[in-house]
């Protein structure tokens, strides 16, 4: 199914797959200009900054919000979307989450080959920690199956929520340190940012990816001990709340 989602996105379209690569270049080039041009974001990256850099730090955060955002968007429309999965076939519904996360997970994938190929040809080299990312990223994964398992079964009961999710989406995206970094902003507002569920992972994606540094395995670990509780609560709620889908639909 998550093989399906994948073409099927793409089906008729000249290009194809090759999709895939081209939005996410598209994008960071319009978000590049716009952000290291016209609003002159500065990160300070050794001592001087260039757009190619600013590129390379932004492109980690935008790789991590559009995973959670795609996923998180999706979410409200997976169960209305398949009717046929809830009243005439038995089905188990709660891998329709998954099979989107997957697919999210296919696109960030391609994004991070991209990443990686930049950041060889402006360094010539990549920091062996890139192969902690998968660590870094999974609370990630936990945390936002939670919630899709949770707005997935409100979808059904409440049709606002899909247009909620889009909103919050686009404000964790000028919430998270994406567009310029947490020391931009006063100290009093620094621990607020934290509360962006984006924030930290952005923050050891890039250490991991960009610095070659080890990531903070205390924070981690106390990430993970969150998405984990969220991840059952939200897959609890979906399996209780499941029964009354075929009335509703």
């Amino acid at each position: 199914m998550t093989r399906r989602e994948v073409s099927g996105r793409y089906r008729g379209s000249i290009l194809g797959l090759l999709w895939s690569l081209l939005t996410p270049i598209l994008m960071l080039m319009v978000y590049t200009f716009v952000f290291s041009v016209v609003f002159r974001a500065r990160w300070g990256i050794d001592g001087e900054e260039n757009k190619t850099q600013f590129a390379v730090v932004l492109f980690v955060g935008l790789i991590i919000h559009a995973l959670f955002s795609e996923v998180i968007n999706r979410a409200p429309a997976l169960i209305v979307g398949h009717v046929n999965y809830v009243k005439k076939v038995v089905f188990p519904l709660e891998i329709l989450p998954v099979v989107s996360m997957g697919a999210a997970l296919f696109q960030a994938l391609m994004s991070l080959g991209v990443l990686l190929l930049a950041f060889v040809l402006l360094n010539g080299f990549v920091h062996w920690t890139l192969v902690l990312l998968p660590l870094v990223l999974l609370p990630l994964v936990c945390l936002t199956l939670g919630l899709a398992w949770l707005l997935a079964s409100l979808g059904v009961f409440l049709r606002d929520v899909g247009q909620v999710t889009g909103i919050v989406t686009m404000m964790l995206l000028f919430l998270a340190p994406i567009f310029y970094p947490m020391s931009a902003l006063p100290e009093a507002l620094r621990p607020w940012m934290l509360l962006n569920p984006l924030t930290f992972i952005i923050e050891q994606s890039r250490q991991v990816l960009l610095l070659g540094q080890m990531p903070n395995w205390l924070g981690l670990a106390l990430y993970s001990l969150v998405a984990c509780g969220i991840g059952y609560a939200g897959y609890a709620w979906f399996q209780k709340t499941r029964k009354g889908f075929a009335d509703v639909l």
